[in-house]
């Protein structure tokens, strides 16, 4: 039995010598190809501000980015407080912190947007971006933000308070789920190296 698996080889040698030079390679510069033109489209994103502003994601080019999915009647909601910290603690050295509220767990934010900008700024004094509004979840209304980032780090939050990090040059560095809270060392820790 062994004797005959050892016949094999010289046949899988010369299969292997038969491949094109390279091949591995172009399938690398593929991969990059990929990741530079996910990052590209990160900063093609736009999207409305709960204020009712367009922002464009262009704006955000080279800086450190959280997005986090957010809502105001959560066991997670305490965690406003912990982002406007990382906002206020890590704003001059290049991150932006932006929520984006959604009603997709639990109905936990079943608000309009004059009501979750009066709880965020009244209860939490937030200060970071707050987007519209919108659909996490996969399906036709999903929003094209975080249809963008389910493909780029093949992750969608599972609740509320899912924080996506995104580096300077536009690719996800990272996902915390929402018992990862704002301050904990894995984050602050993941914030400190991207800012690098």
């Amino acid at each position: 039995m062994i004797e005959s698996r050892w016949k094999l080889v010289p046949v899988l040698v010369a299969m292997l010598a038969a491949l094109p030079v390279g091949c591995g390679r172009d399938h690398d510069d593929a991969g990059r190809r990929g990741n530079d033109e996910m990052a590209e489209s990160f900063w093609a994103l736009e999207a409305d501000t709960l204020a009712g502003a367009k922002l464009s994601f262009e704006e955000l080019r080279g800086q450190v980015v959280l997005i986090v999915n957010t809502a105001s009647e959560c066991g997670f909601t305490g965690q406003y407080a912990g982002l406007e910290v990382l906002h206020e603690r890590f704003g001059d050295r290049g991150l932006r912190v932006i929520g984006m509220p959604a009603n997709d767990f639990g109905a936990q934010e079943p608000g309009d947007a004059e009501a979750i900008q009066r709880f965020c700024t009244e209860v939490y004094q937030v200060t970071f971006t707050m987007l519209a509004k919108g659909q996490v979840l996969a399906g036709p209304g999903q929003s094209p933000l975080y249809r963008h980032l389910e493909a780029a780090a093949g992750v969608l939050p599972s609740w509320n308070f899912g924080k996506y990090l995104i580096g300077r040059d536009g690719r996800v560095v990272g996902y915390f789920p929402s018992k990862v809270e704002p301050l904990s060392e894995e984050l602050t820790g993941a914030i400190e190296a991207a800012l690098r």
